[in-house]
């Protein structure tokens, strides 16, 4: 039973998609006609970047890079701005999930090492947020963007130019934000300088093997390289050199957006469902993708809504910024909320200070949003 509860909690999202996708079936039969719902290209480039990141974060790679570059700190405000500015970096390329995965744990240690585990709660909850407003710049940042960037054909320019505004912002308001964790004194570098591993300790092989495999997986997102070509490429190379990191890609998204797609997919099939989401939907695409967020989270939204609306830059908007406001508005950041819980400290006070954090950010970035429409 205890099993149960915790596997229902842990793959509510996917649970959740599969009654809606199972539901659905009442209007719409099952048929071959399903696999017409699918988008293989996206699931195919998911797979394929998660594989890809589990490799390097199994190597290492990333947790290296961190302890070289806090190195040099030795005050509060230095230890939150150069932890914040990795999640918001590093969650472009890495994506918010695998940057949450690698440097909130991480970040743990370095203020418990600083005597600064009050400062804990504030820490992690800007890292969160610098995940995800720093993935949201860049196709391959989150799910929502590849998908998104995948389903509607769009082109980088259009893609940059309809975030940038709303990532610069962001990126402000979380150095303003670091510098309300105060200028104190600490000593973490030199702990971190003493124990902290070096890049040629990382297999050399399998480094340049995802390397060159991260680089064929931008080729086929920007459509340069055929999503099949790379899946095969991934796929063996993977299981031939480093077949245990294929258990740590998340199976179980790839099956929420399998859910997603029927459930979407029967519903466009019924007409009168159908206009009367998109007469919901069309001309409200940043404010709906917000409020659904909140309740579904992002990803599922971006997938739930793009079958309603040919307004990709007003959805891309909408579910990136929806990712801000309550904690399953991004599914991300319920791994901070893993972390933290695991540290004993008061799960109410992260609660609120995580929601106030990400209240004010969503506000002032629909500010934005009002300002430039």
């Amino acid at each position: 039973m205890k099993r149960t509860v915790e596997f229902i909690k842990k793959e509510a999202v996917l649970l959740l998609s599969a009654l809606l996708a199972a539901a659905s079936a009442f209007f719409v039969p099952p048929s071959a006609g399903y696999l017409e719902y699918i988008d293989f290209r996206t699931l195919s480039l998911l797979f394929c970047l998660m594989a890809i990141m589990a490799g390097l974060n199994r190597l290492g790679v990333f947790k290296i890079l961190a302890e070289k570059l806090l190195c040099g700190v030795n005050t509060v405000f230095g230890l939150t701005l150069t932890l914040v500015l990795l999640c918001f970096f590093s969650s472009m390329i890495i994506t918010n999930d695998v940057a949450l995965i690698t440097f909130v744990p991480f970040s743990i240690v370095a203020l418990k090492m600083a005597g600064r585990r009050d400062k804990l709660i504030y820490i992690v909850t800007l890292e969160t947020v610098a995940a995800n407003l720093g993935s949201m710049l860049t196709p391959i940042g989150n799910p929502q963007n590849l998908y998104l960037f995948s389903a509607y054909k769009m082109e980088p320019t259009d893609f940059f130019m309809t975030i940038a505004p709303y990532a610069a912002l962001s990126l402000a308001l979380l150095v303003a934000s670091s510098a309300l964790a105060g200028r104190d004194k600490i000593a973490v570098g030199a702990s971190l300088e003493s124990k902290s591993a070096e890049l040629g300790s990382i297999n050399r092989g399998l480094l340049i093997l995802y390397a060159v495999l991260f680089c064929a997986a931008l080729l086929s997102v920007f459509r340069v390289l055929n999503f099949l070509v790379l899946l095969a490429v991934v796929a063996a190379a993977v299981l031939i050199f480093d077949k245990k990191t294929l258990l740590r890609v998340d199976y179980s998204l790839l099956l929420t957006f399998v859910f997603l797609f029927i459930f979407i997919g029967n519903l466009g099939a019924v007409p009168w469902i159908s206009e009367l989401l998109r007469g919901v939907v069309d001309g409200g695409e940043v404010l709906v993708g917000v409020a659904a967020s909140q309740i579904i989270s992002n990803v599922p939204a971006a997938v739930l809504l793009s079958g309603f609306t040919d307004n990709a830059s007003a959805l891309l908007i909408g579910v990136n910024l929806g990712g801000l406001g309550t904690f399953i508005a991004s599914m991300a950041s319920l791994i901070s909320f893993k972390y933290v819980q695991k540290e004993r400290v008061s799960m109410p006070r992260y609660l609120l200070v995580f929601t106030v954090v990400n209240v004010v950010f969503l506000a002032l970035n629909l500010c934005l949003w009002l300002f430039m429409s």
